[in-house]
């Protein structure tokens, strides 16, 4: 006599079990990644990594003097 649920649905089941593991799996990897991601960005930005570049080289284009800030802005 056979046990209920041995055999071939037994196999099926324990297949779709191990896919959706694995699928979860990716899932976290991919969310942990972003969430460490942004993480990152957020520290740049708090220690103005970010806005520092842009700003010393707004003030190496225009020269200093208004003159200088008058051309950048009609040239850009």
């Amino acid at each position: 006599m056979r046990r209920r649920g041995s055999g071939r649905w037994r196999a099926i089941l324990h297949e779709r079990s191990g896919q959706s593991t694995v699928e979860y799996a990716i899932v976290l990897l991919a969310f942990l990644a972003m969430v460490l991601a942004l993480g990152a960005i957020a520290r740049q930005a708090q220690a103005g990594a970010i806005v520092r570049p842009a700003v010393e080289a707004a003030s190496h284009a225009n020269g200093g003097s208004f003159l200088g800030a008058l051309q950048d802005a009609t040239l850009y």
